[in-house]
């Protein structure tokens, strides 16, 4: 560690941030890149932000030593960093709440090489500032609750439900139209409609597997199925071409890089989380109207993200969104049950991932869903 924060680095780091806050920018990429200046001004071997939530944290930007705790849950009535990784020296960690307005968001930690001197504290003192300021743009950044009791099985009696309802009454439709205009469909309309019929099949024996599986394990929790590197590219054009027709056809995928690392989770739940958010958005937005796509990479996540160009959601709205049975004034728009957005943000969690939404610029919703690397 040096004798003394770089303050060279320090300097040219923050008119790089202000200017990205004075612009309007936020978001995790400006965290990101904020935890990356308090590593390099202060000479440490690693850094964390840790957000917080009413009686927990999430870590949801991590480098160097503690990159492998990136979106692990922590307990902040204890000290939440030090006994996350191995090797790390708790009498050289030094930490620096961060507030907007009186109210904590979330902490601000380095792990330096020797017990630290009192100017290391103000430089950290300083940074924890920026990211209050951050956190005042409302700009989406996560925002995480602890479940309720029997959340877990809640969930999975959710997920069940919701999965089992689609490939139920898509395969009852065709069926329907099979039988009642068998001829007027000519030959390309029956072989479309029996093609439908078998993929939603077999989306059905899938799902049954999975409640059998689910329903032998003593808790029942959804994200039974196994983890693992998985292509997100590909889960996710595999999961748009599974969406019901008029809703895959709304859809734009905009930017799919094929060259993007392996995503690190399970590849089942794509299928469920595109679905959620893709059909929000086409909830919230008028019919004429695309639902883009696209997906991408930094040195620590995957990411995609569903946009729409709809209503928007209110900044005040942002926090609420993810609570069970919420929902937002949908004006002539039909109502769900407000357990899409609570789902996705409980699966993607379960991968120690997270989902944040923020307006669009121009109109519209971004949902944006985050995942480890593998």
């Amino acid at each position: 560690m040096p004798d003394r924060p770089d303050y060279a680095a320090l300097t040219r780091g923050q008119v790089a941030l202000l200017g990205r806050l004075d612009a309007g920018e936020a978001g995790l990429s400006v965290l990101q890149q904020l935890v990356g200046l308090a590593e390099e001004a202060l000479g440490a071997e690693g850094a964390v932000f840790v957000e917080a939530a009413a009686d927990h944290g999430r870590i949801i930007v991590a480098t160097g030593v503690w990159a492998p705790a990136l979106g692990r849950r922590v307990d902040p009535r204890s000290d939440p960093v030090t006994d996350l990784v191995d090797g790390v020296d708790t009498r050289h960690v030094l930490g620096a709440r961060c507030h907007h307005r009186g109210r904590a968001v979330g902490s601000l930690h380095v792990c330096l090489g020797s017990a630290p001197a009192p100017e290391f504290s103000a430089v950290l003192e300083l940074l924890a500032g920026l990211a209050g300021r951050l956190y005042g743009l409302n700009a989406g950044l996560p925002a995480h609750d602890e479940p309720e009791p029997d959340a877990d099985r809640d969930l999975w009696v959710a997920v069940t439900s919701h999965e089992l309802r689609t490939p139920v009454t898509v395969i009852k439709g065709y069926a329907d139209t099979l039988t009642n205009h068998w001829e007027s469909l000519g030959e390309p309309g029956r072989r479309e409609a029996v093609r439908v019929i078998g993929t939603r099949a077999g989306e059905l024996a899938r799902l049954v597997d999975r409640l059998l599986f689910a329903a032998s394990e003593q808790d029942g929790a959804v994200g039974a199925s196994p983890a693992g590197p998985f292509d997100l590219v590909e889960a996710l054009r595999e999961a748009a071409g599974t969406l019901p027709g008029d809703l895959r056809r709304r859809l734009v995928l905009s930017h799919m890089p094929e060259d993007l690392p392996k995503a690190y989770g399970s590849r089942d739940s794509i299928a469920t989380i595109l679905t959620e958010l893709a059909t929000n958005a086409e909830k919230y937005s008028e019919p004429d109207t695309t639902v883009e796509v696209c997906a991408g990479a930094d040195d620590d996540t995957l990411r995609f993200r569903v946009s729409d160009r709809g209503t928007g959601i209110a900044p005040e709205h942002v926090e609420h969104a993810f609570d069970r049975y919420w929902q937002a004034d949908s004006g002539h728009h039909r109502a769900g049950a407000g357990l899409g957005l609570y789902l996705v943000r409980r699966l993607a969690e379960r991968q120690n991932g997270w989902v944040s939404l923020r307006p669009r610029e121009g109109g519209g919703t971004v949902a944006e869903v985050r995942l480890p690397r593998a």
